[in-house]
């Protein structure tokens, strides 16, 4: 295979499933589940207003590609334990406090925003890679989802009444965002065919091809990353919503060496050695879209901070404490994190995120089936 197809092909394989799928998978045959469930219409409204647009034939799209990835976790989990078809492989899940700050601009009090408010969370730090056992050394995207708990209000989901997530990774774009061109990417990456790997550059575009390239890296610490939402979402509701992207940083700029000669989970042995002494202190931030040029639709293109800064809202304090135990790691990966488990408030935006909705609710059951465990969310 050409060397310029085998990191897509590789190490790659995760974005496609990253920012369109959280959690799943199982039953015996491979047969996609009905995705036309009773619950709620499934496919998300779009907001004139903050500049949503539909693509043509974006429900029907997204559905094939709901069963594209729904019969790939089939097999490939057919025996054993069913586990994420993306990021499946965690550093941790670990205890934080978010705690929104004292004083806020009145644009930026919306939704969980309140000032001088503290939320108990669970955090998930994790690669991006769909391999659970490769090497923390190697290039790959990195993670970081937030579940804020005890989150009163109405949500936008169903299956919860009481949290809020957030989901970044480190990279401020994604690597496409036209749901054609992703539903061939899909097709191609996980085709048997030699052409068909060949092709995938073609399918993701030049542009496409090197944001993917570039969003794989290497990191020393997952606490000293930065994250980016990639995707933007709504803050607040009626007339004055906006649109924003989020960022979280860690508070300190100090940032420790690569590893010459790393164990294969260094980056889980090092979050470990971290908590055991010291408290983790990061920044979580908020983008306001200055201007309807940086557009909702394209996931692609940064919103340059030179034109549309980024305003601390809250700091996340993680306490010392040991959090590789057999119990936690076991409810790490029962837990389901999606952009929308939110507040109307921060409900998601984009073509990207309107596709999250539908893949994630159905990749999420399908895993959870799989293993024989209920959906639930923590309190």
């Amino acid at each position: 295979m050409p060397n310029f197809i085998k990191p897509i092909c590789s190490g790659l394989v995760f974005l496609p499933l990253m920012a369109i799928s959280i959690c799943s998978a199982a039953y015996a045959n491979t047969s996609p589940i009905a995705s036309n469930s009773p619950k709620d219409n499934i496919h998300p409204n779009i907001d004139h207003h903050l500049s949503e647009s539909l693509y043509p034939d974006e429900a029907n799209i997204t559905e094939k590609i709901a069963d594209i990835i729904e019969i790939l976790i089939r097999k490939e989990y057919s025996t054993g334990i069913a586990l994420r078809d993306a990021h499946p492989k965690a550093h941790g899940c670990v205890r934080a406090e978010f705690k929104v700050d004292e004083v806020l601009p009145k644009n930026l009090v919306q939704g969980v925003f309140i000032p001088g408010k503290t939320y108990q969370a669970w955090i998930r730090f994790s690669n991006g890679s769909k391999d659970a056992q490769q090497a923390d050394i190697k290039k790959d995207a990195r993670g970081m989802a937030i579940k804020l708990l005890a989150v009163p209000g109405e949500k936008l989901l169903d299956d919860e009444t009481s949290t809020q997530d957030f989901i970044m990774i480190n990279h401020p774009v994604f690597f496409v965002n036209d749901p054609v061109r992703y539903m061939s990417f899909m097709q191609d990456i996980n085709s048997d065919r030699f052409f068909n790997k060949l092709h995938i550059p073609f399918a993701l575009g030049a542009k496409g091809t090197w944001i993917a390239l570039n969003t794989r890296n290497k990191i020393s610490n997952p606490l000293q990353t930065r994250y980016w939402s990639m995707v933007p979402y709504q803050l607040g509701i009626g007339t004055d919503r906006q649109a924003i992207k989020y960022s979280a940083q860690a508070c300190s700029t100090v940032t420790d060496p690569l590893p010459h000669a790393p164990h294969h989970n260094f980056l889980r042995e090092k979050l470990r050695q971290y908590l055991q002494k010291s408290e983790a202190c990061m920044e979580f931030l908020v983008q306001p879209r200055t201007s309807n040029t940086m557009s909702v639709e394209d996931s692609m293109t940064e919103w340059q901070e030179s034109e549309a800064p980024f305003y601390k809202v809250a700091t996340i304090r993680i306490p010392p404490q040991v959090f590789d135990t057999p119990d936690q790691n076991k409810f790490c990966e029962n837990l389901s994190f999606t952009p929308w488990h939110t507040l109307p408030e921060h409900k998601p935006l984009g073509v990207i995120n309107r596709m999250r909705k539908v893949i994630y609710d159905r990749i999420s059951e399908v895993r959870h089936d799989m293993n024989s465990i209920n959906r639930s969310e923590p309190h």
